[in-house]
């Protein structure tokens, strides 16, 4: 990866933020931390109000595109991608529940020093920005009409709903994701200022490391049931899947990692119509690797918190959080932004919570998308062994793309039906005004 490439992620520049934050933070006169105070307080109320459009914009369209394409089978691997997903976040959970009180054991998480918009670092304004919707609103709205759109032909719905996520999406990219750092920056600057900053990078730094262990973990748990299934090697299997591991670390994206995803699992042996279809699907769909890490990291906000949260409620969060993911593929960081009022409306999360767990994820959020994409292969393993030769490939499984091509090939499409279309009523009509026509055609 070249320099330029590396300066220009989002990684690189959350990892500044951070450091940024802690080092001004020793010598910074209040004032400057007020006026960060009052940016991540604009900000964080932008989220509130942008987040649950996003949820509606993202999952929509998403669900809706899960009822075209391979009948039964489709059905088949969203259920396994989605059960892949529930039994990580379960696991995440469990290991929560028994290694945090000895991992994170005699610390806390004192709200009233951690808050940068509180005490000491008040902002010097607030603008209210009341949301359009709540966040269970937008996910209701959002499934029920995804799903009605896979039953009935509502092409000019979904392509509308398609073009919303190209609108939200574009917000994301040049507006939400630009000012991440600068509202980490913030965040770290107001912890440092009330004190109580190294307490919770120490807790964490153990949290981050736990992630990134369980992921790899999990993925080898993932490939010994696929093996078992399939009947194939499962530890040759993870090898040949390396290079998209390795991908996914550098782009931080499922969706672009498709293309290397799906070379490495034809190279698994995988048939090509079933990769060229599991493969784009998981894409959206299976986010094991983001379901441990936001798991593992608000139940440790949980636990430093001392907050009430009881199994139903986890569970609950777990199996919303599972069906919200999908809106995460092709924005690094995705995962945890559509999770963040699921985060606010059922465990009870502030906006300075929400900050820590944006930047704990965000600063190894590589590790959790490489674990998704490469966790597909296993999937696909497992559908192949099944559907081998029973699903029919009408066009070149190498077109799908995922969601960063799809606006691309939809325009390109609608031009060439726009085109077959006026050439056919230029046939037509030149047809109908030259009755010689036909005995030309003739002789």
């Amino acid at each position: 990866m070249s320099k330029s490439k590396v300066t220009d992620s989002l990684l690189f520049k959350i990892v500044i933020a951070i450091v940024l934050g802690i080092i001004v933070s020793l010598f910074a006169p209040e004032w400057l931390g007020r006026i960060f105070a009052t940016f991540n307080g604009l900000f964080s109320n932008f989220l509130n109000f942008f987040i649950p459009v996003l949820i509606f914009a993202l999952i929509t369209p998403a669900i809706a595109g899960l009822g075209k394409g391979a009948g039964k089978w489709l059905g088949y691997t969203a259920a396994i991608a989605y059960g892949s997903t529930i039994i990580a976040g379960v696991i995440a959970y469990i290991t929560a529940k028994l290694l945090y009180p000895v991992l994170l054991g005699g610390q806390s998480l004192g709200l009233d020093v951690s808050d940068v918009d509180e005490g000491a670092l008040t902002p010097y304004f607030e603008v209210e920005m009341p949301a359009p919707f709540e966040v269970m609103t937008a996910l209701l709205l959002a499934f029920c009409v995804g799903v009605a759109m896979t039953a009935v032909k509502a092409d000019t719905l979904y392509n509308a709903s398609r073009e919303l996520e190209a609108i939200v999406i574009k917000v994301i990219w040049g507006f939400v994701i630009p000012l991440l750092p600068i509202y980490i920056f913030g965040m770290f600057l107001g912890l440092g200022m009330n004190g109580n900053l190294l307490d919770v990078l120490s807790a964490f730094a153990k949290v981050l490391i736990l992630s990134v262990v369980m992921t790899i973990a999990y993925l080898v748990l993932q490939y010994l049931v696929a093996g078992a299934i399939a009947e194939r090697n499962p530890f040759k299997a993870i090898r040949t899947m390396l290079p998209a591991y390795f991908t996914a670390l550098g782009t931080s994206s499922s969706a672009a990692t498709i293309p290397v995803t799906h070379r490495a699992a034809l190279n698994n042996g995988i048939s090509k119509p079933i990769a060229g279809f599991v493969i784009p699907l998981c894409a959206t769909i299976h986010l094991s690797g983001s379901m441990i890490k936001l798991t593992l990291y608000g139940f440790a906000v949980v636990y430093l918190a001392d907050l009430n949260i009881g199994v139903a409620t986890a569970a609950g969060f777990i199996l919303l959080l599972g069906v919200m993911m999908i809106a995460a593929p092709g924005v690094p960081g995705g995962a945890v932004m559509v999770a963040v009022g699921l985060m606010q409306s059922m465990m009870g999360f502030d906006e300075s919570m929400i900050a820590l767990m944006i930047a704990a994820y965000i600063a190894v959020d590589s590790f959790g998308t490489a674990a998704n994409v490469t966790g597909d292969g296993a999937i696909a393993m497992i559908v192949d062994r099944f559907a081998k030769n029973k699903i029919v490939d009408p066009d070149d499984p190498d077109n799908f793309l995922g969601d960063e091509g799809y606006e691309a090939e939809f325009i390109e499409a609608v031009d060439t039906d726009n085109d077959e279309a006026d050439s056919a009523s230029a046939g037509s009509s030149s047809a109908s005004h030259s009755p010689s026509a036909g005995k030309h055609e003739a002789n």
